[in-house]
């Protein structure tokens, strides 16, 4: 799943009521503190999570950061890659997402101790090989016991069809295990064969969803009243919105442009009437549209920030290895990403802050390398005025030299040629040094 769409809910009920322990899920994300995988983690049933993006459990992050967990983080990418290589009966395969950071050199703690500070395990390094004068990485395919899934259709064939951006990881997780088991909404007896988008041959077992919940993890309407808020909550929304706006103004018609978690996303509203591109979210849609009107909302139709959206004319659907795939065969142009730290020479750093904050890096190290233009947008300076733009970046690295444009709520714009840095900046503002 993504977020809480597509995920085998009931299936993670029914592991909670069997009181199975000592599980080891790879999973995209640690689900969120109140259902999915989070509901499994208050059991104390979990002993290893596999995943690329584990930033909205507060449950999962104090198990971690206190030694209660394993963590193996995993560029989307290469997660989505690794499943469907494993499924295709391939053993290993090179990507570039991660070469330069910690996700090439190893050291990454992955289980810290009961104290929260000593490191009892840590990431390994990966073999580094050079094809066409580009670095990659080697990534194994990934292998389980029992692949969950989530599926809207399955026939008495066992062939199953998946619904919007409910597809994401699930055709890429199914083909992983050794016995797969599909979650459906509806059986049927027959799907037409080109609406098959799982042959039957990869699938075990199938049951019809007992209770259907469809959680909406982040409503949001395009016509929403605005909300009575402190000024200071206010404020930072102003900020964000006239750094979206000014973001817009790269996009150019016909573009295919990925939107990443945070401020990227509101770009698909302030796009609309001023320039005819496709949006594209890692999982797995092409043609993002807007915020719904209220009532519109659907519950199998997300963003990468998890919001609710709707479709654009010419929109499409597909799984998330798919996703990636458009993105490291150079089929997208630019990509727009949020971030912690940026350098003057283009590095980005967004996805940890080591001892006090665990993210993981989603897609962004996928997207960064790439290849397509990357645009950050960011607040100038993070929580207590701490800066955010700085001549060296003193978190873990997302990515290196890779950053083309930077646009915050004070900087005009930054343009990082990789050796040159030529700064338009508003009058009274400089690089921190």
């Amino acid at each position: 799943g993504f977020g809480v769409v597509g995920i085998p809910e009931n299936g993670v009920l029914a592991m909670i009521e069997k009181k199975i322990k000592n599980l080891r899920i790879v999973s995209n994300i640690a689900g969120i503190d109140t259902w999915g995988i989070g509901l499994l983690l208050q059991h104390d049933q979990v002993v290893e999570i596999n995943a690329s993006y584990v930033g909205e459990n507060p449950i999962f992050e104090k198990l971690y950061l206190t030694g209660g967990i394993s963590l193996n983080l995993i560029p989307q990418g290469s997660l989505a890659e690794r499943c469907r290589m494993a499924a295709g009966g391939m053993p290993a395969g090179y990507m570039k997402a991660g070469v330069g950071t910690c996700v090439e050199t190893g050291g990454f703690p992955m289980r810290v101790g009961l104290d929260g500070k000593s490191i009892v395990q840590v990431s390994r390094p990966k073999e580094k090989r050079v094809f066409d004068e580009h670095e990659y990485l080697l990534e194994e395919g990934l292998h389980v016991d029992f692949s969950l899934i989530r599926a809207h259709q399955a026939d008495k064939y066992g062939n199953l069809r998946f619904r919007k951006t409910a597809r994401n990881f699930n055709p890429d997780m199914a083909g992983i295990g050794d016995v797969v088991i599909a979650e459906v909404d509806q059986i049927v007896d027959e799907i037409p064969p080109d609406q098959v988008h799982y042959p039957g041959c990869f699938v075990d077992r199938v049951y019809k969803s007992p209770h259907m919940y469809h959680k909406i993890e982040r409503i949001r309407y395009i016509d929403a009243p605005a909300a009575s808020k402190d000024s200071k909550s206010s404020t930072k929304d102003s900020k964000r919105q006239k750094i979206a706006a000014r973001a817009t103004k790269e996009l150019k018609d016909g573009m295919y442009c990925n939107l990443g978690v945070g401020i990227p996303v509101a770009v698909a509203n302030t796009v609309i009437g001023k320039v005819d591109v496709d949006l594209q979210g890692e999982n797995g849609i092409v043609g993002m549209g807007p915020y719904p009107k209220q009532g519109q909302e659907d519950p199998d139709l997300i963003n990468a920030g998890k919001e609710t959206i709707t479709e654009a004319i010419g929109h499409s659907h597909s799984r998330s290895s798919d996703a990636f795939g458009m993105m490291r065969g150079k089929h997208l142009h630019m990509t727009m990403l949020g971030s912690l730290q940026v350098s003057e020479t283009g590095d980005i750093a967004n996805w940890i802050i080591p001892g006090q904050k665990v993210k993981g890096m989603g897609g962004a190290m996928d997207l960064v390398a790439c290849g397509s233009r990357v645009v950050v947008v960011m607040e100038h300076v993070g929580p207590g005025g701490t800066a955010k733009f700085l001549p060296k970046c003193t978190i873990p690295l997302t990515g290196k030299g890779c950053i083309s444009i930077l646009i915050t709520d004070m900087v005009a714009w930054i343009v990082i040629d990789r050796e040159c840095l030529s700064i338009k900046i508003r009058k009274g503002l400089c690089c921190p040094k």
